[in-house]
């Protein structure tokens, strides 16, 4: 049995704002190691529960935040970019029976410890076939399509309510209660690594790969934060204005959705000014 773990870092334990997860500054170096503890409990999790291997793949920032050297030695990491499907890279290789998403976060425009979906502003809100989409929501729709159920999320209580609308069956565990954007009342790490280690052993059973996901065509709607982005995501072919501060598009399948995301985001990324967004 093969579990592949994506592993964010704004949902881990003690983080609560942006120098907490920005690669450089001395407060990630800190909280670096209590995202390893969370990674590392879910391993030991899943290996308590029957798992024979585990693959992390690094899907913060610039994927390359855990510290390997501080790793549980019977997994392996896969780190930095860029991966063909980013976030849940690994799962389209057919030998992956369960996916964990630890350290992952609320969407865009919604309540929850560092909330965005890809972009850390910039994006107000993502949308597939009218469901507002959290980064959990679109990897869940695109894991679906190889078969791979998702048998673990942790985050802050408010992703562990999302990820009721995606993986309900999935054990959930709160690191972190929310009280704003960046506050939050925070359990410590001792105890978090106890309650993922309990957590992922009990997702292991769920870790059975179905029938692959036959839906769409999936129409995505994104909406930004200032109206001259649109013009930048409509350079993405197939890509469309859909109100003044939103553009759409249409994919046959959840791959070709997420694939299209990522273009629209890296470019959006680039017409972004400093100052004035």
């Amino acid at each position: 049995m093969k579990i592949l773990i994506s592993a964010d870092m704004e949902g881990a334990t003690g983080v609560t704002w942006p120098a907490d997860v920005l690669p450089g500054k001395p407060q990630w170096e800190r909280c670096r190691h209590m995202f390893t503890s969370d990674v590392n409990a879910a391993i030991a999790g899943f290996f308590d529960g029957g798992a024979d291997e585990v693959l992390v793949n690094e899907a913060h920032w610039s994927m390359r935040n855990l510290l390997l050297e501080k790793l549980d030695e019977r997994a392996q990491m896969l780190t930095g970019r860029h991966k063909s499907l980013s976030m849940v890279e690994g799962v389209q290789h057919g030998d992956v029976d369960g996916i964990a998403f630890v350290g992952y976060h609320t969407g865009a425009g919604t309540e929850g410890v560092l909330a965005h979906t890809y972009l850390a502003n910039t994006l107000t809100g993502v949308w597939v076939d009218g469901t507002r989409a959290s980064e959990g929501y679109l990897n869940s729709l695109v894991v679906a399509e190889y078969g791979v159920p998702v048998v673990l999320v942790t985050g802050d209580d408010r992703t562990c309510q999302d990820a009721q609308g995606y993986a309900p069956e999935a054990p959930a565990v709160a690191v972190k209660d929310y009280v704003s954007r960046y506050a939050a009342v925070c359990r410590p790490p001792t105890r978090t690594a106890a309650d993922i280690r309990a957590a992922a052993a009990m997702g292991t059973a769920l870790a059975v790969r179905h029938e692959a996901a036959r839906r769409g065509p999936f129409h995505v709607e994104l909406e930004f934060d200032a109206q001259h982005l649109v013009g930048a995501a409509t350079c993405v072919p197939g890509v469309e204005r859909s109100a003044e501060r939103r553009v759409a598009y249409t994919s046959r399948n959840m791959y070709e959705a997420i694939r299209c995301f990522k273009a629209v985001t890296t470019v959006v990324s680039s017409a972004v000014e400093e100052e004035y967004g």
